[in-house]
């Protein structure tokens, strides 16, 4: 009886899976014919963009994406891609009259907001308009919203405004009340990335970095908003550092935005611009539409080919997946570029803090052996960083942004003792039986010799040594002039130039530029995109479980699940790592 009932519950069970999938299935295979189908604008069109999605770097496949589903890493997001490729078909598009920004928080890095901004300027140079309009306007997003004509905030609104902060949180106290040792190796005196786990505050030396490079990447952006605002640097800085402005009336008074003013009044404005009546109806088109209708940027009728190879996410040993950097995957993307005919040269987009040391080597290697048959461009977003300039270093042109975080050149390793935490705390006593003497290194069980922490700290320095020198050839200097600029300091993309860490700024499409020109097809060729992206049913199936496990934790933690996602993080390092100092972030 009792297996009968395990038989009927399991057939349920299954038949309920089966359902579910086949719902999905059809809801997707509707949802993509939809995405299919021709989409028409209409003369006097206004291109709202929202940014309301992550911004990745380029457009996952999401059949769901219009109806907010999402499975697997990035799917639900809008990609840098076809965010450019929009603002610049709408340039060229007779239907178009202007752009609306409609924006209040905006989730993207800083090398992605400036080639957006680019091309909003790029798009007003045609002679039409950028209309912004904000409840809540984030610093992030004034940045974009102050190259508008017009800029509205809602008389009860708000406007950020008064400078970047990055906050470092500090695991010393909870380590010492849960007896766990951090047993540190690493090289440099700004590889800042251990000092959560034996310190309470900053080095002086993390916060000497910290500062130099918040200050270069604020100063860059205010000098630019000084420029699309008719204001001076000295004017913005002081309204910044000062907070002056907060509200509406505040933004209004030092000339931050146009227009004390509603959403309906956005629009009121808009209709005028294009002639029409008041009763009349103001037709937008959202990203998520116009987007199927932008041109397709690998398109084109030339043999020749330009990879361009994404690189996003930490840098990982093994396959990886779409949220990050795996060194066989990567590596086979880049032989796969090297050894078609077609390819004439690469792009490596990067925008990552780094990782794994060995994958960082993994990819690297494969860069100078494709740079001896063409020409390979390295291509720095949000962030390039220790890792992530590891495999950039050896290119033959380094582009980035003055606003781009890179640097970082060292190498670290936390074994970590839970011999106190086990013993005091949970009562648990281990023993060891060894071949040799060191037969169980690394372990975490006891607290490690002298002569074991030699051993790694050999090998850490090794990797040092081997990450300064490589870098050094890569930027034609002497390696002792690059560990001038090494022992793990992070830069802003302006101070790494000066420091002949990157060659020139700019973004992809510059990259790309230089890459045709180095190549000899100036004009004459079509972009190919590596690696190949996943279908999106083999990712959603792949990403089921961990998608669902993902929501169900952000909803029992609530706030405090971005540290449960940083504990997942440190729980997955494996290995000695070349990575940004901690989980930075830029506010």
């Amino acid at each position: 009886m009792l297996n009968f009932l395990k038989y009927v519950l399991a057939t349920i069970v299954g038949l309920l899976i089966f359902s579910f999938i086949s719902i999905l299935l059809l809801v997707g295979i509707a949802a993509s014919s939809a995405s299919k189908e021709e989409v028409t604008v209409t003369d006097h069109s206004i291109l709202e963009l929202k940014f309301d999605k992550p911004i990745a770097e380029r457009e996952p496949e999401n059949p769901f994406g219009d109806l907010g589903f999402s499975f697997g890493t990035f799917s639900n997001a809008d990609g840098l891609d076809k965010i450019k490729a929009s603002i610049r078909k709408a340039k060229t598009d007779d239907h178009i009259e202007g752009i609306f920004l409609n924006l209040g928080f905006v989730d993207a890095g800083m090398g992605k907001l400036e080639e957006i901004r680019k091309e909003l300027i790029s798009f007003k140079e045609s002679g039409k308009f950028v209309v912004a309009y904000g409840d809540v306007t984030t610093e992030k997003a004034y940045y974009l919203t102050s190259v508008a004509d017009k800029i509205f905030l809602n008389p009860m609104g708000t406007l950020e405004f008064n400078g970047m902060s990055s906050e470092v949180m500090f695991f010393k106290g909870l380590m010492d009340k849960l007896d766990i040792q951090a047993q540190i190796f690493k090289v440099g005196d700004y590889k800042s990335a251990v000092e959560p786990f034996f310190l309470k505050e900053m080095s002086d030396a993390n916060r000497e970095q910290l500062n130099s490079f918040l200050n270069s990447i604020n100063n860059y952006q205010l000098q630019n908003i000084a420029k699309s605002r008719g204001k001076t640097f000295e004017e913005l800085k002081n309204i910044s550092d000062n907070m002056l402005v907060h509200d509406a009336a505040g933004a209004k008074q030092y000339g931050l935005i146009t227009d004390v003013g509603y959403f309906d009044e956005a629009i009121s404005y808009m209709k005028s611009q294009v002639g029409l009546g008041e009763d009349e109806e103001l037709v937008t088109i959202g990203l998520d539409k116009y987007k199927k209708v932008a041109d397709d940027v690998e398109g084109g009728s030339s043999r020749n080919r330009i990879a361009v190879i994404y690189a996003e996410g930490d840098i990982v040993d093994g396959e990886g997946d779409a949220g990050n950097i795996g060194s066989t995957r990567f590596a086979e993307a880049i032989r796969t570029a090297r050894q078609d005919e077609r390819v004439k040269a690469v792009v490596l987009r990067i925008s990552s803090p780094g990782g794994s040391a060995l994958a960082s080597d993994v990819i690297w290697r494969e860069i100078q052996l494709t740079k001896k048959e063409k020409p390979v461009i390295a291509s720095m977003s949000d962030m390039a960083a220790s890792g992530g300039y590891y495999i950039a270093m050896g290119c033959d042109t380094i582009v980035a942004h003055p606003n781009t975080i890179t640097g970082s050149i060292g190498v670290f390793g936390i074994i970590p003792n839970f011999q106190g935490f086990l013993n005091n705390k949970l009562g648990i006593t281990v023993d060891h039986v060894n071949t040799g003497k060191f037969s169980d290194v690394p372990t975490v069980t006891r607290p490690m010799t002298e002569a074991e922490q030699q051993v790694i700290q050999r090998e850490i320095n090794q990797i040092y040594e081997t990450f300064t020198g490589k870098a050094a050839q890569g930027r034609n200097m002497s390696q002792d002039q690059l560990k001038q600029y090494a022992s793990g300091r992070v830069w802003s993309g302006a101070e790494a130039k000066e420091r002949n860490l990157i060659d020139i700024y700019g973004g992809l499409d510059k990259a790309i530029e230089i890459a045709a020109a180095k190549a000899g097809i100036e004009g004459d060729y079509r972009l190919r995109s590596l690696p190949q992206q996943k279908s999106f049913f083999e990712e959603m199936f792949e990403g089921m479980g961990t998608q669902v496990k993902e929501s169900s934790m952000k909803a029992e933690l609530g706030e405090f699940y971005p540290y449960y996602k940083l504990y997942k993080k440190v729980e997955n390092i494996q290995g000695l790592q070349a990575r940004l100092p901690y989980e930075l972030s830029v506010q």
